[in-house]
């Protein structure tokens, strides 16, 4: 099945005005969209010319992070990165991924801050900004307005369920996303100077195999945590965002109890890809390990030993300092991040029955 980037475009189009009754700003807004693209697609030709090197480059042991929003993947992703164990991209190095470009564009940064989307962003989840270490998965949609990212915010609203467009299953985009990951992760290897590349995709969840058979030696990190937490923290993050920028909770309830039905399926499907891929052996999990959130909260160092073993990465005294700091500030923890299952329609005895295998497979709960 092929969706061509003109139907995305109209389809989101008609999907923003129909809900929010917004006709004209996304006009705006995919005029911007378009002129960024073209100025990146020059940059990074640009980029070839300057650093040549970049032909030659090839990615070797890179290591990602999946799981579910809200699975503790952000803030794993970050220590590693800020302990600078690998390079990770920061929200504006996937907005702009020219190298050529990031050189005019990094003096603005305090200027864009201001006008960011990333102000819609609950704080009381993570704090994000363009200067943030962020997930990868933005920068599909960044470039082709396309990934889990479009469904969960625009397309979840359409008049059709049409999850079926962002199914690998169903719709196989990966060697196209592939492709440009790597020349994103190649160009932060340059900008961070750093060997090995640390990336986090909540979206292989649903194909690891194929991100597996494309970086054989590449190792995954997956995190887990008790669906009755992470469920309803990640409709609660989406919602927020929406809540913020269009209203979210003074729209119809029909049309918000659709779109929470719809979220929530899809995070709920996520899980169900990653399990199944998992049990039927379509994963070479000697080169996945599996992290329960509770033991990243409560056991933080005895994680961080085993996680440095698993990536080969030799310590230092600075990095058990950060390690030994974070591990107390873990077990203090509490997150401002709120939420009530009964907003958004749900019940745990439903939530327990429809990701029951997670409990059994990775949490060992029967």
């Amino acid at each position: 099945m092929t969706v061509s980037i003109i139907k995305r475009i109209i389809t989101v189009y008609i999907t923003l005005g129909k809900t929010f009754g917004s006709w004209i700003g996304p006009i705006t807004s995919g005029i911007l969209i378009g002129i960024l693209r073209l100025i990146v697609g020059i940059g990074m030709a640009l980029d070839n010319l300057f650093w040549p090197s970049l032909y030659k480059r090839k990615l070797t042991n890179p290591l990602v992070i999946v799981g579910n929003p809200r699975s503790g993947t952000t803030f794993l992703h970050r220590f590693l990165v800020s302990n600078k164990i690998a390079g990770g991209a920061e929200l504006w190095q996937l907005l702009y991924p020219s190298l050529t470009l990031q050189k005019l564009i990094k003096p603005l940064l305090p200027v864009l801050e201001r006008i960011s989307p990333t102000r819609h962003h609950s704080t009381a989840a993570h704090k994000t900004s363009l200067q943030s270490v962020e997930t990868d998965d933005a920068s599909v949609l960044f470039r082709y307005l396309d990934g889990f990212f479009l469904y969960g915010f625009i397309l979840s609203w359409a008049d059709d369920d049409i999850f079926h467009w962002f199914d690998p299953h169903k719709r196989d985009t990966s060697k196209r996303d592939f492709n440009w990951l790597s020349a994103i992760w190649n160009r932060v290897l340059i900008s961070s100077k750093q060997e090995r590349i640390i990336g986090k995709l909540f979206s292989l969840s649903a194909n690891t195999p194929k991100f597996q058979s494309r970086f054989p030696d590449a190792k995954i990190l997956y995190m887990v945590r008790d669906p009755l937490n992470v469920i309803p923290s990640g409709l609660s993050l989406v919602t927020g965002v929406l809540d913020k920028r269009f209203g979210f909770w003074s729209l119809p309830d029909e049309m918000r109890n659709r779109y929470i039905q719809r979220l929530y399926k899809a995070l709920v499907e996520l899980l169900v890809r990653f399990h199944d891929d998992w049990i039927n052996d379509r994963i070479d999990k000697d080169k996945v390990m599996i992290i329960p959130y509770d033991r990243m909260m409560n056991n933080f160092e005895e994680l961080m030993t085993d996680i440095m073993n698993f990536i080969k990465y030799k310590s230092n005294e600075i990095l058990l300092h950060s390690i030994r700091e974070t591990a107390d500030s873990q077990r203090n923890f509490k997150s401002k991040h709120t939420y009530d299952l009964e907003k958004f329609g749900l019940s745990a005895e439903q939530i327990k029955s429809d990701c029951s295998f997670i409990y059994k497979t990775f949490l060992n709960q029967q």
